[in-house]
C-alpha cells in the first residue's frame, strides 16, 4: 500500500560566527533526533516536522507579518495554503528549538524580535512552549497573549524535497532558512530531539563524510547550499534572490541487498527514473521490505 505523502517544513537558523582561523563564518543549528524515533533515529537534522491544521486559516494569517496566504502560495507555486509551511516551520522551530521567531506588536514595541533573556520572560515562554508541545496551546493563543506575530517576512524558502517512494513515512518538505534572533537560545526539547548543536556547515558536512554523525540527503544538500556563505548577511541575500525551487524526489535502489538513494545529478539517476518510469512504479515486496527496514543510517549515508 502507498504511503501517504503529508506537507512538512523545515527552517535552517543561521547565526554569524568565526573559524578555526578567526575569520568569518555561518553556524546552522541542528538537532539531534530521538534514537528511539522509529524514523531516522539519530540523524542530525533542522528543525521541522509537519504542516498541522493549526496552521492553516484566516485566523492565523491575521499573525502572520509581511506575508498573506496569497503571496506565500505564490512563492511555493501552489493554488492556496502556502502561508502554513511557514507558520508550521516558526511553529516547530519554537517546540523543538525553544525558538520563537516573533515580532513584538503595539506602541512603544518597536517590531523588535522577541528576546527571552529576562529570567521571567524565559520562564513564561518555557511554559509557552510546553503547551505547544502537549497541544494545549496553539501558536496563534501564545502570540495573541504577548502580543506577537510570526515574522514568516523574516523567512525564506529555499528548497523543496519529496521523501522517496520506498520510505517507511513520507513528506513533502519546504526548507526554509532565517537568521537566529540575538535574544533567544536554541535548545532541544529532550524528547523528539536530544541534542542540540551549532556547527559551520562545512564542518558538519566533514563530520559526516568521517561517520560520525548521520545526515539525511536534503540535509546533507542543504548544508552545501549555506557553506557556500561565509556571513548570515551573505546567506539572506542568496536566499531573498532564490526564484526557481525544482522539486527533488530521490529514487531508492536496492542493489545486493544495500540501500542505495540517487538524487537528481546522481551517476544513474536519470536511468533509474526512465527504468521507473517504464515499470509504472511497481515495486516488489521484497524490495520494498528491505527498503524500509535498513531505512535510516544506510540511506541516509547514500
Amino acid at each position: 500500500m502507498p504511503v501517504p505523502i503529508r506537507d512538512a517544513a523545515t527552517v535552517m537558523l543561521v547565526r554569524d560566527a568565526v573559524d578555526g582561523a578567526g575569520d568569518p563564518a555561518v553556524e546552522v543549528c541542528m538537532l539531534r533526533r530521538n534514537l528511539a524515533s522509529e524514523f531516522v533515529a539519530g540523524a542530525y537534522v533542522f528543525p521541522g516536522g509537519s504542516v498541522d491544521p493549526e496552521d492553516r486559516g484566516d485566523e492565523v494569517e491575521a499573525f502572520c507579518r509581511g506575508r498573506s496566504d496569497a503571496e506565500a502560495s505564490a512563492v511555493l507555486g501552489i493554488g492556496s495554503g502556502g502561508l502554513a509551511f511557514w507558520v508550521a516551520a516558526l511553529r516547530e522551530c519554537f517546540e523543538e528549538a525553544g525558538v520563537l521567531l516573533a515580532r513584538r506588536e503595539g506602541p512603544g514595541s518597536g517590531g523588535d524580535l522577541l528576546d527571552t533573556r529576562d529570567s521571567e520572560v524565559a520562564a513564561r515562554f518555557a511554559a509557552h512552549r510546553d503547551g505547544v508541545n502537549a497541544g494545549t496551546t496553539r501558536i496563534i493563543d501564545v502570540c495573541r497573549s504577548e502580543g506577537l506575530t510570526l515574522a514568516v517576512d523574516d523567512v525564506h524558502y529555499v528548497s523543496h524535497w519529496i521523501t522517496p517512494e520506498l520510505a517507511p513515512r513520507r513528506y513533502d518538505t519546504r526548507f526554509f532558512v532565517a537568521v537566529a534572533p540575538g535574544g533567544q537560545v536554541a535548545r532541544h526539547d529532550e524528547g523528539e530531539t536530544i541534542a542540540s548543536v551549532w556547527v559551520r556547515p562545512d564542518a558538519a558536512l566533514e563530520r559526516f563524510d568521517a561517520g560520525e554523525i548521520e545526515l539525511l540527503p536534503p540535509t546533507i544538500e542543504n548544508l552545501r547550499s549555506l557553506a557556500r556563505h561565509r556571513t548570515t548577511d551573505a546567506v539572506m541575500a542568496w536566499a531573498r534572490g532564490v526564484t526557481d525551487v525544482p522539486t527533488v524526489l530521490p529514487i531508492v535502489l536496492i542493489e545486493d541487498g544495500q540501500v542505495l538513494v540517487l538524487r537528481p545529478g546522481d551517476e544513474g539517476y536519470a536511468e533509474a527514473a526512465e527504468a521507473k518510469a517504464m515499470s509504472g512504479g511497481e515495486v516488489d515486496a521484497g524490495q520494498e521490505e528491505a527498503a524500509r527496514a535498513a531505512w535510516g543510517k544506510r540511506a541516509g549515508r547514500a
